[in-house]
């Protein structure tokens, strides 16, 4: 029925480039020496902005994963049946080197490579991002603490996608998982009861049998799985497939898939090991220093999936006020929007500059002092962004008005997200704890990050004064639990300010003056008066312009 006419509606955003528009990603990855990797980046950003793979994120989320315990013989199966979207991604994604990259072609660079190339999967479809960063993850324990760990490297690393329900060894490309948490324990790992028990010798490589349970068990339809039992010797960490050597499915029983809140794409699972083959990856007892090596990886890459969330948003926020009028003027044109807008585009870009930081710390593996700072910035970084980005995109969700607030836009689904990463591999309070426990085993890996926010020191004096005071309340400061919060806070923000300054970014200046101030807002927006937000906004503009 023609009752009115449809206009001032913002058309949605596809057929763009998700590297074109963003000049902080770019110029991180000339920085980096990375451009050799220009084309391929620029080429998976084509794809993920194009209409028809922004609507295979649509379906991978609306069509959720079905469980299948037994076929209709009555045979168990423990089958998780995916739409076709969801592999349709995962292939674009293995194919781009997503989950590889720095471990296939490891040169300068490589790293930033990969950086971008995940950031900018995770604003796609962020549920597949969790398969993929554990087979990223793993590859170091595997290469550090299995025997003979190419047969499954080589598969590991494959830049090719092999969704088939069959037995590793007769796989073309594998991906890995992880069962780590148990009801009775979650973080707590120590309070795990599944038990392993040797088939013949002990030692690293030989076979267990695997008796206990689940409480949440990542991409269960993974072709093996990094699993912690404890032996007689103590906690220790398995490889567990999921079809035996002889071809037969393991005694790794799905007993259902958890509704959550988001990452509806991924399957995650509770699960019951029932005698269940595994080999032992490192020494007996040693199965949580084995284990985070791969945890390290995964929260980094929760610190560069909450960064491309929040990219993501800024991006729709932008379209949108670019493009809608309020009042006979377009809203990016009304200043207390522009100070909003602006404030949003300068968290997105100081927690992809934080995440380029860690990724130079895992380019330069072998120097001492980059993992000593690596040793606090994994869990400040991950503690701080992943909070930040659920706070960002429910404001850039508001800016869209009720429009933003409906599932056909994609702002609901980004939000959603968000909060998986400030959970999974270690909520907030792990996080900060972990800080307070790295300064108090090793001084040195404090002094390590002190010394990096000095490298920024006489760049701008609020950010002097600022550094001057965190030192003198650290200096011979025992930190009490109560209080890692606080002073986790202080440090990522010292840090993304010098981050930003050390980079010349543009958005420095209004970093520090916005974050900095000890009498700044608390909400987005709430911006110091006077501060020139047009230069912010111009590194964002060009997502405007697109149709």
């Amino acid at each position: 029925m023609a009752t009115h006419k449809v206009f001032n509606q913002v058309h949605p955003l596809q057929d763009f480039n998700l590297f074109d528009i963003d000049i902080p990603l770019r110029e991180m990855l000339t920085r980096n020496q990375a451009e050799w990797a220009e084309e391929d980046v620029r080429s998976y950003g084509r794809l993920l902005g194009s209409k028809e793979w922004i609507e295979k994120g649509f379906l991978a989320n609306k069509h959720h994963p079905e469980f299948h315990s037994h076929n209709r013989t009555g045979h168990r199966i423990d089958f998780v049946e995916y739409h076709p979207a969801y592999h349709d991604i995962m292939q674009a994604a293995t194919r781009a080197q997503v989950h590889s990259l720095p471990w296939r072609i490891p040169r300068k660079g490589s790293q930033f490579a990969r950086l971008a190339l995940s950031y900018m999967h995770t604003q796609n479809e962020a549920g597949s991002s969790c398969p993929l960063t554990m087979t990223f993850s793993c590859v170091p324990a595997i290469k550090n603490h299995f025997p003979n760990p190419e047969e499954w490297l080589s598969k590991i690393t494959c830049p090719d996608y092999d969704g088939r329900d069959i037995p590793y060894y007769e796989k073309t490309a594998l991906t890995i998982g992880m069962a780590m948490t148990e009801k009775q324990g979650g973080t707590d790992v120590r309070a795990n009861k599944t038990y392993a028990k040797p088939l013949g010798e002990n030692g690293p490589g030989q076979p267990y049998a695997i008796t206990g349970h689940k409480w949440f068990c990542s991409a269960p339809m993974s072709d093996a799985f990094l699993v912690l039992a404890y032996t007689d010797r103590g906690l220790s960490c398995f490889l567990l497939p999921r079809w035996t050597p002889e071809g037969k499915k393991n005694g790794f029983h799905i007993q259902r898939l958890k509704d959550k809140l988001g990452n509806r794409s991924n399957g995650s699972s509770e699960v019951e090991f029932n005698g269940a083959f595994a080999w032992l990856v490192g020494e007996e007892g040693r199965g949580v220093p084995t284990i985070i090596e791969m945890v390290a990886m995964t929260r980094y890459d929760c610190m560069i999936g909450s960064s491309g969330l929040m990219r993501r948003g800024v991006t729709e926020m932008m379209h949108h006020i670019s493009h809608r009028s309020v009042m006979g003027k377009t809203l990016i044109d009304q200043p207390l929007m522009r100070y909003v807008a602006a404030d949003l585009c300068m968290e997105s870009e100081a927690a992809l500059a934080m995440t380029e930081r860690a990724a130079h710390c895992l380019e330069n593996m072998t120097d001492g002092q980059e993992q000593l700072l690596l040793r606090l910035l994994m869990p400040i970084g991950k503690y701080w962004i992943t909070k930040r980005a659920t706070h960002l995109l429910a404001e850039a969700m508001e800016c869209h008005g009720g429009n933003g607030y409906v599932e056909q836009s994609i702002l609901p689904r980004l939000l959603r997200e968000a909060p998986v990463n400030a959970i999974w591999e270690g909520s907030g309070n792990v996080q900060c704890l972990d800080v307070i426990r790295a300064i108090r085993k090793s001084p040195a890996a404090l002094g390590a990050f002190l010394d990096e926010l000095q490298t920024a020191f006489g760049l701008h004096p609020m950010y002097d004064k600022n550094l001057n005071r965190l030192k003198s309340d650290l200096r011979g400061k025992d930190i009490s639990e109560s209080m890692a919060r606080y002073y986790t806070e202080r440090l990522a923000l010292a840090f993304q300010a010098a981050q930003l300054l050390k980079i010349e970014s543009p958005v420095a200046e209004t970093f520090c003056l916005a974050r900095l101030n000890k009498n700044a807002g608390q909400m987005f927006g709430a911006l110091p008066e006077g501060i020139n937000v047009d230069q912010v906004l111009k590194r964002y503009q060009s997502t405007s312009m697109t149709s």
